[in-house]
């Protein structure tokens, strides 16, 4: 007679390690057993570790993924006796269908909803769990609480808001067993972590989604007059990966007109000269993930006629300044020269004077 076992009731979380204890009673001799294990994939399972005994053996097993849910096999083997046995069992893996650290690029006031599918339907989970989900603007800044959520051992989902300070939306319309926030218009600082966390007996398994914003803006913001220059600004809320950079570039201009960031650059600035259509590529590999438009206005010939007149009368004007400050300097030394002759002059008058009455 032959005992599989399962550690947990064969309930687990993602990355969670089982162990798979085998029981026997076979009578002495004991049986030279050989036990092979396939996952619900019919793949063949080879053990991180086994501890075995006269009666006993116990299989340790690889950390699981959501996908190992479903029907596993024990097949054990002896030729002598002659042993040829399938013990199935049932392995339950509860998690996300997302990866575990996910990045996502949108643009400054755009519409943005994020989203993480459980697996609980598709496994036919029949235990009650419930998550969080968190958001935090750096990884070692504090977390706030957006929502929490739990779910009954019948399946049913409920979920509660639990701020009001962050804008952001439960979509009343989502896929069957999902978790989602919708932001109607995403700001530059909505960028950060957004953790999905379940939790289930104690045990914790969570899901990332690092949400990175871009926005572009100009100095000074237009229109551009002929012969001045403007300055494009890209940016980016957080750290690019190695392989991502920033990409400006004219629409149908020409190679002279490009200009990439360099590595883990977040802000790349371009001075130009040309108006027309200016884009902002944020490129990670060979995959452009995100473009940003901005469009240069040429100023209307008034506007530059008015700007030449207004440099010129400017010119004119610092000229005439300059003139009737010098003529000013001029005539007030030569006031100052004639009232110092008067002054000697008065003195001189006086000094005679006293002489004549003297005499």
């Amino acid at each position: 007679l032959f005992t599989v076992t399962v550690s947990l009731d064969g309930h687990f979380l993602k990355n969670e390690v089982p162990e798979l204890t085998l029981m026997h009673n076979s009578p002495d001799p004991k049986p030279d057993l050989s036990i092979t294990l396939f996952n619900s994939n019919s793949n063949r399972v080879t053990p991180a570790g086994e501890n075995k005994s006269p009666q006993k053996g116990i299989l340790y097993l690889k950390k699981l993924e959501a996908t190992d849910s479903g029907t596993w096999v024990c097949h054990v083997h002896s030729d002598s006796p002659l042993i040829n046995q399938n013990i199935s069992f049932a392995v339950k893996v509860l998690g996300f269908q997302n990866p575990d650290m996910e990045r996502k690029y949108v643009a400054v006031d755009s519409t943005v909803i994020l989203s993480w599918h459980l697996n609980f339907q598709k496994i036919k989970w029949n235990k009650g769990f419930t998550g969080q989900l968190n958001w935090k603007q750096q990884e070692s800044a504090k977390a706030h609480e957006l929502l929490d959520f739990n779910v009954t051992a019948l399946r049913k989902q409920y979920e509660t808001k639990k701020t009001s300070h962050f804008l952001f939306e439960i979509p009343e319309r989502k896929p069957e067993s999902a978790i989602q926030v919708k932001l109607p218009k995403v700001h530059f600082n909505h960028s950060g972590h957004y953790q999905c966390q379940l939790a289930y007996r104690g045990r914790r398994v969570q899901s990332n989604i690092e949400l990175v914003v871009m926005k572009v803006s100009a100095n000074p913001a237009g229109p551009l007059s002929r012969g001045a220059k403007m300055t494009l600004i890209c940016q980016v809320s957080a750290p690019l990966p190695p392989n991502a950079h920033l990409s400006w570039e004219r629409v149908n201009g020409t190679q002279m007109d490009i200009k990439n960031s360099k590595q883990h650059e977040v802000k790349l600035e371009v001075n130009i000269s040309a108006a027309g259509l200016w884009s902002c590529h944020l490129i990670e590999g060979n995959d452009r993930k995100i473009s940003l438009h901005y469009h240069v206005e040429e100023a209307p010939v008034w506007i530059n006629y008015v700007v030449t007149g207004a440099s010129v009368g400017g010119s004119v004007l610092v000229f005439a300044l300059v003139c009737l400050c010098i003529i000013s300097g001029i005539n007030w030394q030569r006031r100052r020269q004639r009232a110092k002759r008067m002054a000697q002059a008065r003195q001189y008058l006086l000094e005679n004077k006293t002489c004549q009455c003297q005499q």
